[in-house]
């Protein structure tokens, strides 16, 4: 098996981040410092990452957390913010979140210990939809919804056309759910911002097939077993 598929397995890391740990030197295998993606490993191999053995866990957790605004998805922050990682300490195996949310932004975050997973859904090629929900002021037109669901310029690349629908239209701010399969930097934000739209509140309502529904705010519920047999029939 090839090592970021193990390190994948074993919980550290989604393959793509396994690999950039590989690269950093923090693996070893069998006492030898390992940076060669097509590295293999066999069972009874020794792989340590930063000095702490690892092993291929039994037990995949999945869940559906309704992140709130104010919290940063990352394992630890420098400035000292509160993470969503710090709510799930105490479950027995190390899990990560599929992806990001905005500090300022909140909704549906998946996280697990299932490596795999979190690659395949990661993974461009596979376009894995996110349906956002933002509420946004200024004038909300149809050249400038023409314009978001044709693809705008960002970093002087344009974006994939987006699914986007207008679901409330006021005088002061609108309320619009934006479907797109890329993940770029704040991209549902500054798409908007693009057109000459100011996101004011953004909220994440669904990613691939699963949907946030009722869940309540800062709190969070194992998958059901037909949501996971979805992910793993659409994902593998």
């Amino acid at each position: 098996m090839r090592l970021q598929k193990y390190l994948a397995q074993c919980g550290v890391a989604s393959r793509r981040h396994a690999e950039e740990m590989i690269a950093a030197g923090q693996v070893t295998v069998n006492g030898l410092t390992v940076t060669e993606m097509g590295a293999q490993v066999e069972d009874g191999d020794a792989v340590f990452v930063n000095g702490k053995r690892v092993r291929p866990q039994t037990t995949m957790r999945y869940i559906m957390y309704h992140k709130p605004a104010g919290e940063v998805t990352t394992a630890s922050d420098p400035e000292g913010r509160k993470t969503v990682l710090s709510h799930f300490e105490g479950m027995g195996v190390r899990l990560f979140p599929v992806g990001r949310l905005d500090y300022d932004s909140e909704g549906l975050l998946l996280l697990t210990n299932d490596g795999e997973l979190t690659n395949r859904m990661l993974h461009p090629r596979n376009e894995v939809d996110k349906t956002y929900l933002a509420r946004v002021s200024g004038e909300l037109t149809n050249e400038a919804l023409r314009q978001l669901r044709a693809g705008v310029v960002l970093d002087e690349r344009r974006t994939a056309p987006a699914r986007v629908r207008v679901t409330r239209l006021g005088e002061e701010f609108s309320y619009v759910t934006v479907t797109i399969h890329e993940g770029r930097n704040r991209q549902v934000r500054r798409m908007f911002e693009a057109v000459g739209l100011k996101v004011l509140a953004l909220k994440r309502i669904g990613f691939g097939p699963l949907e946030l529904g009722d869940l309540p705010r800062g709190k969070w519920r194992e998958l059901t077993q037909e949501e996971r047999e979805r992910l793993r029939t659409l994902y593998e």
